[in-house]
């Protein structure tokens, strides 16, 4: 009896030293952990990168055409995912210029580790910051993209020169954030392959803004007739319609 009790402690005691030795659960892996997506914005003119000033393009239309400024906003940027993911970016306010590369690609950090596939955004800046007072960063006035407190924000801003246009002078500032000649414009586009966020794991996502297209569909700009935008008023959805199809995403990955 005795000998039995010693097996039994013997055993109880091996028992608790192999469950002391276990190895501690290791720290969660940057697999689940928020990473970031760096988003670049690349301008052409069709198949060729914008160039401000000294190179010359033709529209839909056959007008002969120079770009001397092209500023648009990017504001309220969301991913999500096929497996129920969502990422909706805070202070999502950023003001792309031609002129200024460091304005060209930002990053967008704290996203959840997950597969996406989808990017929506906006061009233009939402009502709620429209009507908001004086702000600061991208959304400073100084910027050069703002009319006044009842007119508000410029969402995209092209000037040129056209000898098709009278004058010789194109300016198109489009602006207006409420009613049915709002220029903002909400964009939802596939990404050509889904992404993986994860701490370690940091994708781009290139996104490329044809001027072109501002000129030709749904509404084929003439030069000679429409050339000079820089006010609110019917002709703000007409260019705002064509730019929402501004956008193509030509990369996603690392």
């Amino acid at each position: 009896m005795k000998s039995t009790l010693i097996k039994i402690s013997c055993l109880v005691l091996m028992m608790a030293l192999a469950s002391s030795c276990k190895k501690k659960p290791l720290p969660v892996s940057g697999s689940t952990l928020p990473g970031k997506v760096k988003l670049e914005f690349f301008n052409n003119v069709g198949a060729s990168s914008l160039n401000l000033n000294n190179q010359w393009y033709i529209n839909e239309n056959g007008d002969s055409f120079t770009v001397s400024k092209f500023n648009y906003y990017i504001s309220n940027v969301v991913l999500t995912g096929p497996n129920g993911a969502s990422y909706t970016e805070t202070e999502s306010y950023h003001l792309v210029q031609q002129n200024d590369e460091s304005t060209r690609s930002f990053d967008m950090i704290d996203i959840p580790a997950a597969s996406y596939d989808t990017i929506s955004f906006m061009i233009g800046v939402d009502r709620l910051r429209n009507t908001s007072g004086a702000q600061t960063g991208a959304l400073d006035p100084l910027n050069g993209m703002f009319w006044d407190w009842n007119t508000g924000y410029i969402m995209l801003k092209l000037e040129g020169h056209s000898p098709k246009a009278p004058g010789g002078n194109i300016a198109f500032h489009c602006g207006g954030f409420d009613g049915r000649n709002t220029a903002v414009r909400n964009i939802k586009i596939a990404l050509p392959q889904a992404i993986t966020v994860t701490q370690n794991n940091t994708p781009h996502v290139h996104l490329t803004a044809d001027v072109l297209a501002m000129f030709k569909s749904p509404n084929k700009i003439d030069f000679s007739t429409f050339y000079l935008l820089t006010s609110t008023g019917d002709q703000v959805k007409v260019l705002a319609d064509n730019y929402a199809n501004l956008f193509t995403i030509t990369y996603a990955g690392l």
